[in-house]
């Protein structure tokens, strides 16, 4: 694995920690917290030249559809 992978990996983990601290009903500061940590890191690979915005938006997609395709269903009352 070359560090570049490495990098995609973390951010991938950071957007997991997104999603599920909105998912949970986080409270709004943790919330806020792990958003700030995916958005300064996704700045940060933008910034270095290490990524481009389309990149960037479909991993988002991408770990969205993962994370909603990973959830446990949950029953109707």
């Amino acid at each position: 694995m070359d560090h570049r992978d490495q990098l995609m990996d973390t951010l991938k983990t950071l957007l997991r920690d997104v999603l599920r601290a909105r998912f949970d009903g986080a409270a709004y500061a943790k919330l806020a917290r792990a958003h700030g940590y995916a958005d300064g890191y996704m700045r940060a690979l933008l910034d270095a030249g290490l990524v481009e915005q389309k990149e960037l938006l479909d991993m988002v997609g991408a770990e969205r559809r993962r994370f909603v395709d990973e959830a446990p269903a949950t029953k109707a009352a």
